[in-house]
Formats: structure tokens, C-alpha cells, sequence
């Protein structure tokens, strides 16, 4: 609801808001309830230690680990949320499809998109499951992380992660003695590149009932010929992002089987092309302005966005296939100068504002990454094995959805209320240990008495003890 210039308006929506807060602590304990037939294991409920892990993903800490949820949500215990975490057996698989299910019940429809990215979180030393020197976007150089692949389904400003995979680097899927180590099912062991782990999420959404219309991308799965061509024959339109020196024809290329010009020697096994490549950066710059049209995107908090934007139908031939395929080609030039081209199969009759529209949507899913790295603890478990990569993010997914429900139930009173204000209410509604001054010192003694024994160990391994001149 946009909000009148009137105080006593404001002041009349704002005291609704309060109100209705002070709910959310009944609201999180009905959404957890939810969910617990999801953790019902070998006769034994655990119920209780993902409600407390799912509080500790929503307590106001600079570091959402297991050591602070111990000593910061009530009936919280270490030794049993690691086991939670690492060593029980409930599916995490089958309650990862639910919150997908739950998610398009909400937000899922013909105005939705699927979005498909990486995300790196670093790591050190060599345990952690899948970790590897490898690229890292968020830092934009190579580092010693850990990379998963994730599916965001997302309508207008609203999104959550629906599907992850964790990407297993040669490394580990050639060392099987790592793989064992790590508790690496046999049947992930089999290296797969980060387009071949979208395309998986892509089927277990269509699997799950997810609905949307497009699947959007950037660049790395742009550029891979594969990961396009399994979109379209699934009968997907996709929203695919490519880099400039993508190669692209502006006339069907009509590949060619040569003949030989003699009856000697060996026949021609490789098509040929009779157009001319050229590559998006030279075709951008043949644009002239006046075919540039500017397009509003979505009201954003600075006001309206609008992009300058151009399309051409373009063929793309990956030099296999007997026949080029003939896609949009669409430009995108933003207020701040960068250019972006992306290619789509949409129908002919889909118009250049759609595409851009929902090229836009991509951006949700990089503050889905954001919203859940800075508020929700993405990146701040303490685990190494491959059953904790995975429970810890579908738990991760589960409380993105409680925020996005959240988000939804305040659209009409608040509507830019963010996951770091549920944090921040959470914090004040849900029952905490008490931040008493023995409480805090009980707790530095325990962190301390960890660290000694983390040190002692260290140097046992190196036939060393602790000499006090050191």
C-alpha cells in the first residue's frame, strides 16, 4: 500500500504494524510445526533441534554458528545440533521439495521465473566437503571456497531458494578416499559442470510442480550450448545471459556437409557455415542510438528504473548441429553504462519490455544470496561433511520462506520490510538465554577452554607440548 503524505495516516499504519508483529513469534513457532513430520527419524522426533537451529539462522549475531546458538537461543545444545547437522538421517532431500512446493503455492505462477546461479563461500584448509581453489564470484578472484548451485523461484520482488547443489570439483570426485572421508553418497561422485547441476534443478522443480514461465541465467550457462539446447527441448523459455565475444549470426548460417572436390581422399566429416560470425561486441557497436528504447524495469527505492534496451533475432550454431537455432538476441544498456546481452527463445509475439522485464528478475536472486549470507547465516556453519553442506542449506531455505511469508503478510503495511528487520524482531519476541554478566563469562571461559584444547591438539600432532616462553 503506498503510504499517504498525511502524519496521522502514517501514524495510523504504523501503529496497525506494531500490532501485528508482536504475533511473530506465535507465527514461527506455527510455521515450524509445520514442518515436523519432515524430522521424524528412526522412531525418534528432532523436531526440536531444527527449530533451534532454524532460531539460531535468525539471531542478531555477527556469526550464526553452532557455538553462538548455544549460548544464545534457549534449550539449545552443541554437541546435539552437530549431530543434528551431520549424523541424522532425516531427509533433507524430501523437505528441500516441500519448501519448493510451498514457495510456488505462494509466489509460483506465469509471471514467475526460476532463476540459476553459483555462489561461493570461502573456506579454509581442505576438509570441508567440495572445497577446492576455484573461482569466487562474491570476491571476484580464485580462492579456497566451497561452490553451490542454486534455484531461485521468483516473482516480482519476492524470491526464494528452492533447489541447491554443491559442486564437486575433479579433485574430489577422483579421490575417493576424500569422498569417503567427507560421507559423499556414491552416486555424487560422478563430476558434473555447474550448467549440467542447473539443468538437474531445472527437472526437480518441473518434478516438484514449481510453476513459472521463464528460466533466467547469467553468462556461464549462457555461453554453454548444452545447457541452452536442454532448456528448449524441455519447452522452456530462457532468459540467458552471454559474454561479448559470444559468436552470432544475423542470417541463418544454413550449416553444410562440403563435397570433396576430387574422389580421393577422405570424405569432409565437419559442417561448415555459409554466413559470417561476428561476435555481440561488434554487433553492439554497429547500434545506432536512435534504435535504442527505453523501457521501465520495476519501481525500486530510487524511484523508477529504466534501462535503454534493443532485440534482434540472431542465429546461434554451435558448428554440430545440422541446423542453427534462431533466437533473440537483446541488448540492454543501464543507467549507470553497463551493457548487458542476453539471448531468449521466447515466442515471436513476446515484446521487448517482457524481456527485459523479466531479464530484471535475475537480480532478485543475487539478493536472495545477499539477504541469506548477511541475515539468515548461509556462510557461517561449522561442518564439513557432505549431509551438513546439504541440511544446513535446505534449513537456510526453510527460513528464507519464513521471511518470505513474513514479507507478504506485512506487503500491505510495510512494504519494504526486510529480512534483517525479522531478524531484529525475532530477536525481541523469541525467548533468548538471558545476556546476564555470569552468562557472558561462563561463555568466554567455555569458547577459551576450546581454543586451548584446539591448540594442545594441534601440537600433540606435531610431537610438541606448549611451552609457556612461547
Amino acid at each position: 500500500m503506498k503510504k499517504s503524505g498525511n502524519d496521522s495516516s502514517k501514524k495510523g499504519v504504523f501503529n496497525l504494524f506494531c500490532q501485528d508483529v508482536r504475533g511473530i513469534a506465535h507465527r514461527f513457532g506455527s510455521f515450524c510445526d509445520m514442518y515436523t513430520p519432515y524430522f521424524n527419524v528412526a522412531g525418534n522426533n528432532v523436531s526440536h533441534q531444527a527449530r533451534c537451529y532454524v532460531s539460531g539462522l535468525f539471531m542478531e549475531e555477527p556469526r550464526k554458528n553452532m557455538e553462538r546458538m548455544e549460548e544464545y537461543v534457549e534449550n539449545c545444545e552443541y554437541q546435539s545440533t552437530q549431530q543434528f547437522l551431520t549424523d541424522s538421517p532425516w531427509d533433507g532431500s524430501a523437505l528441500q521439495v516441500r519448501i519448493g512446493q510451498d514457495v510456488d503455492h505462494e509466489i509460483g505462477g506465469p509471471d514467475a521465473a526460476l532463476c540459476l546461479d553459483e555462489s561461493a563461500i570461502t573456506k579454509k584448509g581442505k576438509m570441508s566437503v567440495g572445497v577446492a581453489r576455484q573461482h569466487n564470484g562474491r570476491l571476484g578472484k580464485t580462492d579456497n571456497c566451497q561452490v553451490g548451485v542454486f534455484a531461485t523461484l521468483v516473482n516480482g520482488k519476492f524470491g526464494c531458494i528452492v533447489g541447491k547443489r554443491l559442486y564437486l570439483p575433479k579433485t574430489w570426485t577422483s579421490d575417493s578416499a576424500r569422498c569417503d572421508k567427507a560421507g559423499i553418497p556414491e552416486d555424487c561422485r560422478v563430476f558434473k559442470t555447474k550448467p549440467q547441476l542447473a539443468l538437474e534443478l531445472v527437472d526437480e522443480a518441473i518434478a516438484a510442480g514449481v510453476r513459472f514461465r521463464y528460466v533466467c541465467a547469467d553468462a556461464l550457462y549462457g555461453n554453454n550450448p548444452q545447457f541452452l539446447r536442454g532448456l528448449a527441448e524441455r519447452g522452456l523459455e530462457f532468459i540467458a545471459d552471454v559474454h561479448m565475444n559470444q559468436g552470432i549470426y544475423t542470417e541463418d548460417p544454413e550449416p553444410y556437409l562440403p563435397r570433396r572436390r576430387t574422389s580421393i581422399g577422405p570424405k569432409y566429416k565437419r559442417l561448415k557455415s555459409r554466413g559470417i560470425v561476428q561476435t555481440v561486441k561488434s554487433f553492439i557497436a554497429a547500434i545506432e542510438e536512435r534504435q535504442w528504447r527505453a523501457v521501465s524495469v520495476r519501481e525500486s527505492t530510487k524511484g523508477t528504473l529504466i534501462h535503454k534496451a534493443y532485440r534482434k533475432e540472431v542465429w546461434l550454431w554451435d558448428g554440430d548441429e545440422r541446423k542453427a537455432r534462431r533466437w533473440w538476441l537483446v541488448i540492454i544498456k543501464r543507467s549507470d553504462g553497463v551493457i548487458k546481452a542476453f539471448l531468449s527463445n521466447a515466442g515471436a509475439s513476446t515484446n521487448l519490455k517482457t524481456l527485459v522485464r523479466a531479464h530484471a528478475q535475475r537480480f532478485w536472486i543475487e539478493r536472495s544470496f545477499q539477504d541469506a549470507k548477511t541475515s539468515l547465516g548461509m556462510a557461517d556453519y561449522q561442518a564439513r561433511k557432505w549431509n551438513s553442506w546439504q541440511h544446513h542449506m535446505t534449513l537456510v531455505s526453510l527460513a528464507m520462506f519464513f521471511g518470505l511469508l513474513e514479507r507478504m503478510h506485512h506487503n500491505t503495511s510495510d512494504d519494504i520490510l526486510s529480512y534483517q528487520d525479522i531478524v531484529e524482531l525475532l530477536n525481541l519476541y523469541l525467548p533468548r538465554v538471558d545476556r546476564t554478566e555470569e552468562q557472558v563469562l561462563n561463555n568466554l571461559k567455555r569458547r577459551h577452554e576450546k581454543r586451548l584444547l584446539s591448540t594442545e591438539s594441534a601440537y600433540r600432532k606435531q610431537g610438541k607440548t606448549i611451552s609457556p616462553d612461547e
